[in-house]
């Protein structure tokens, strides 16, 4: 074989970033999204999974953002440090990422994440977000927009809602009214996205359930990536003051469902 007709090897550059082997998978397969682009697309929801806080892999990813939070990391690849069994055992961060204020690049390639909790905002040097592979990851928290330095993400942009390369559907938010009389210290991740919401996206001020406005707003988070956010602000004026979305979306904040027009799925609206 000539050196012409030689095949061009390409390395792996998340190789480190994977974790250790083990005898089942490390995380679960999702079907939410479908993989062919059809009309009408069947409704989409949130995941239900809640997090086990006695699992195993939760408990040693406390360990780990706490060792990572007092030496002042500047990378943070938790998942290496954990068994296959383990990393499929977290479907969520715990609130105290919000410590890691010295972490530049989080790294959570081929996670078995279904949400990201809004502390993520708290993580004031982040520069580099790398979910990449993380397939049931479908939507992030309004609260990332708070990384201001925030300026490279990998992410597998094809399993998240509104999509421009096929426009999957938003989940359903509910009004206003379904809030009353809801604990929101222990929600249905299936029907609002947390287990619990405390603060407003926007403002930061504490929400009374009664106040509580979801939305879905399509922003540039970093200099690759359009990301849909999910919102849980306090006031209509909080939902008035969420900018202008990314260009190629839905321009308004929205509720999701069948019921909201995105643009037709085609080439990359940049």
């Amino acid at each position: 074989m000539s050196e012409k007709s030689k095949p061009q090897v390409f390395s792996n550059r998340w190789a480190v970033a994977v974790g250790p082997d083990g005898d089942e998978s490390p995380r679960d397969l999702c079907t939410c999204l479908e993989r062919i682009s059809t009309r009408p697309q069947r409704p989409t929801r949130f995941h239900r999974e809640r997090q086990d806080t006695t699992a195993p892999g939760w408990i040693r990813l406390l360990e780990l953002i706490e060792e990572a939070a007092a030496d002042g990391r500047e990378v943070f690849e938790p998942l290496v440090e954990l068994t296959a069994e383990q990393r499929r055992q977290v479907v969520t961060l715990p609130p105290t990422i919000a410590e890691l204020t010295s972490v530049k690049h989080l790294v959570l390639y081929g996670s078995n994440l279904v949400r990201i909790p809004p502390e993520i905002g708290a993580m004031r040097s982040l520069e580099e977000f790398t979910p990449y592979t993380s397939y049931r990851l479908h939507w992030f928290p309004y609260e990332i927009t708070r990384c201001a330095g925030l300026r490279r993400s990998t992410v597998s942009t094809r399993a998240v809602y509104g999509n421009y390369k096929r426009r999957p559907p938003f989940p359903r938010l509910l009004a206003t009214t379904a809030a009353q009389g809801v604990d929101f210290e222990d929600l249905d991740p299936g029907v609002w996205g947390a287990a619990v919401i405390r603060t407003c996206s926007v403002c930061d001020q504490h929400i009374e359930g009664v106040n509580l406005r979801q939305a879905w707003i399509s922003l540039r988070t970093s200099g690759a990536d359009v990301l849909p956010l999910l919102v849980n602000a306090c006031s209509t004026a909080c939902i008035d003051a969420l900018p202008v979305p990314a260009e190629g979306y839905v321009q308004a904040p929205h509720a999701g469902g069948p019921g909201v027009e995105q643009p037709p799925a085609g080439p990359s609206p940049r």
